[in-house]
């Protein structure tokens, strides 16, 4: 399930410092609040994020899984920023 990979991959984000959201479309949305010490998913949050991520639950899986290059993706359309560039790439390092 893809909550709990998000939930595991949230202790490698603890230096992120930021909000990001993960918009899946129809499969919902994802908010990593990386501003505590312990990182927070949170599933149904209007807070401002630093940066919107907009993908697929499939590519979002192989993002997570490293099965996914982030910066070919993002050449290629599968992933879509719009926000704060820096942070996208603050959490493309910190989840790989």
């Amino acid at each position: 399930m893809l909550s709990t990979r998000l939930r595991a991959a949230l202790a490698r984000l603890s230096g992120l410092g930021e909000i990001v959201r993960f918009d899946l479309g129809d499969d919902g949305t994802y908010t990593i609040d990386a501003r505590p010490p312990q990182p927070l998913l949170l599933t149904d949050s209007d807070e401002e994020a630093a940066c919107t991520i907009r993908l697929s639950k499939e590519n979002l899986d192989k993002l997570i899984e490293g099965q996914l290059d982030p910066m070919l993706a993002y050449t290629f359309g599968k992933i879509k920023v719009s926000g704060s560039l820096g942070v996208a790439m603050k959490l493309v390092n910190a989840l790989g």
